[in-house]
């Protein structure tokens, strides 16, 4: 058995190839962070092609859109630890515990990695922190800066992709000035993988609530759901209560009912310039004067939403928001 100690995590690849991550703040200043992804002990393999034991694969109902990129998701769980449901909403991630999302293009043996992005769930909270594959796709580095790679995206678009550095993870992952996740919420996973997870024993219950955020191109669910969803996926983890943009007064989550509070005739509060000259989040009807739909299909720097994750607009989206809005009653 080989312990490593990094970040304040100690990795113990064990006889059954599962890592073993534990709490440990003094270790941070002695070692400082871990170099590459494979120290962690997460996948059986230097490419993470295969998960080891006790790291569990998931995917969201409606994921996060980021330049068009496909997402590998995987949870870890220390051994015996339980992740704890909390009402349709985050699921409670007990200390040791990580959550793993490589970013890749292609399909098949033409797939890429470009980077994984790994938080850390430690005594003192969650860390963030991001790894850059190469171009041999072996080994993932730490990219504490950040980086900037050439990308051709799955429509053909040639783009700068940004590997966000380690304070900008922030930016997203920040509610009321703490990190944390936003992407594995009981009402955006599946009812078959919470089951699952219920019955191994590392979910301690599926709340109600459960696995109702459907995916948002989904036509045969109503298009205020599929919208909905979209919002509160690509935009709520900032526009809420505690967010980073929560002093622009919208709330773009799931559970908000409020209509003023989503946009709806709105006034914005702290956009400048980027509300373009335009009166209101979102005006019933007319879609050419609501700030949302300008926002989300613009790429200028200052006025392009969200401002982090994408070097491309979503067209898709942009026209399921034009639909949403052109059919509310003025």
């Amino acid at each position: 058995m080989a312990a490593i100690t990094a970040l304040g995590v100690s990795v113990v690849a064990q006889a059954t190839g599962a890592p073993k991550i534990m709490v440990n703040d003094d270790v941070i200043q002695e070692n400082g962070f871990p170099r590459v992804l494979a120290r962690y002990g997460f996948f059986q393999d230097g490419g993470a092609r295969e998960a080891s034991d006790n790291v569990h694969a998931y995917e969201l109902n409606t994921p996060l859109w980021s330049d068009g990129a496909d997402k590998l998701r995987y949870i870890y769980l220390p051994e015996g630890a339980q992740l704890k449901a909390d009402g349709d909403g985050l699921l409670q991630f007990p200390v040791g515990s990580a959550i793993i999302k490589t970013f890749a293009y292609g399909e098949g043996d033409d797939q890429r990695f470009i980077e994984t992005r790994v938080l850390l769930h430690r005594a003192d909270g969650w860390l963030a922190l991001p790894y850059r594959w190469n171009d041999e796709q072996t080994e993932a580095k730490l990219a504490i800066a950040g980086d900037r790679i050439p990308i051709t995206t799955a429509s053909g678009e040639e783009i700068s992709y940004r590997i966000p550095n380690k304070n900008q993870c922030k930016t997203c992952h920040s509610v009321d000035g703490e990190v944390i996740p936003i992407g594995p919420k009981a009402r955006n996973l599946s009812a078959k993988w919470l089951g699952e997870a219920y019955e191994s024993g590392r979910l301690d219950r599926v709340p109600e609530g459960a696995d109702t955020l459907p995916f948002w191109t989904n036509t045969s669910v109503s298009k205020d759901a599929r919208v909905r969803a979209y919002l509160d996926v690509n935009c709520a983890h900032c526009h809420r209560p505690g967010g980073g943009a929560s002093n622009s007064g919208l709330d773009l989550s799931w559970e908000q009912t409020d209509t003023f509070a989503i946009g709806i005739n709105k006034p914005p509060v702290a956009a400048g310039r980027g509300a373009g000259g335009l009166l209101v989040s979102i005006e019933p009807g007319k879609p050419e004067k609501s700030i949302l739909v300008h926002r989300m299909n613009s790429n200028e720097p200052g006025i392009a939403m969200p401002e982090l994750g994408r070097s491309t607009i979503d067209h898709e989206a942009v026209e399921l928001m034009r639909d949403w809005i052109s059919e509310m009653s003025e």
